[in-house]
């Protein structure tokens, strides 16, 4: 079986560029240059001013079409900054899947810088603040009613257990010095944690370091990559205290974000389970070395107490 984040379509640098000037000549002649792969999407800089992303398998139609739909409502509410969609391409030709450009915010990703624990626990309030925003967001009744729910399943720990612990498997299998026992340990014990009994609220639904942005003195300004934003569970959100801040930091993330409850909490932390087996069989896989490092990061921050 194929890995899961395998495309279902190629698109070549050329064909990019010609969907681009094609379907928007007033930016023809387009430059455009590799920003980056993701298991969703593609993603190209255009004129150094624009990040264009393709999808490059079949749930992300779904997943970019949510983004142009629901991003602009959140982004005049929210402490950081986040991409709005501005061009909104089509498929063509023989690529099959509607594609977006967006503005290109300033600054590098959280997982292509290095971090020391003092830099890591500044910005702790910085996204317990935006967390506390994006979850506070009204949502009126019609919006509850036809808002994208968590169709994939994120919140489900029942579903989610035998999932991490075959990847977890694969990277005994593959003579990973992974503390299988621990993990094993962990998912056991917070997989019948109970499910989120309130109301769901906006969710980005893939938060971890891959989508944080930051700028030169390593401070969190925006957040990327809104594909899976949905109407859920909190906890699909709070597990980037357990992916990416050291233990010591948890206190000031959750003193800025307001009441966690301790069944949310420990759902969290189970989600960070998740990341830490998927982003280091992602990494190895694909030869990248910060996601790898993503994925060690969330296994010893999740285990940490």
């Amino acid at each position: 079986m194929p890995p899961i984040w395998e495309a279902d379509v190629g698109l070549t640098h050329e064909e990019a560029t010609r969907l681009v000037e094609h379907q928007f000549p007033e930016l023809a002649p387009a430059t455009l240059e590799p920003l980056g792969t993701g298991w969703d999407n593609a993603a190209y800089t255009v004129n150094g001013r624009w990040v264009f992303r393709f999808p490059r398998r079949q749930i992300a139609r779904g997943l970019l079409e949510n983004e142009a739909r629901i991003l602009p409502r959140l982004a005049p509410h929210l402490p950081l900054r986040i991409p709005e969609p501005v061009w909104h391409g089509r498929a063509e030709g023989a690529y099959p899947y509607p594609f977006a450009g967006y503005a290109l915010l300033p600054g590098d990703t959280a997982c292509a810088v290095t971090w020391t624990p003092e830099e890591r626990l500044r910005n702790a309030p910085v996204l317990g603040s935006f967390l506390a925003a994006l979850h506070g967001l009204p949502v009126d009744g019609e919006t509850r009613a036809r808002g994208p729910g968590d169709e994939l399943g994120r919140a489900d720990l029942h579903k989610r257990a035998p999932m991490i612990l075959e990847r977890l498997a694969k990277l005994e299998a593959e003579g990973v010095a992974v503390d299988g026992a621990a993990v094993r340990a962990w998912v056991s014990g917070l997989k019948d944690t109970p499910p989120w009994k309130g109301s769901t609220c906006w969710v980005h639904g893939d938060l971890y370091a891959r989508h944080l942005l930051v700028d030169a003195r390593h401070t969190v300004t925006g957040v990327l990559d809104w594909g899976d934003v949905h109407l859920g569970d909190p906890a699909v959100d709070l597990c980037i205290a357990f992916t990416f801040l050291p233990p010591e930091a948890r206190a000031t993330f959750r003193e800025a974000y307001g009441d966690i409850d301790e069944a949310t909490w420990a759902r969290a932390r189970f989600r960070a389970f998740h990341y830490g087996v998927a982003l280091l069989l992602y990494g190895r896989s694909e030869g990248d070395e910060s996601i790898t490092r993503v994925g060690w990061d969330a296994l010893r921050y999740g285990a940490s107490v």
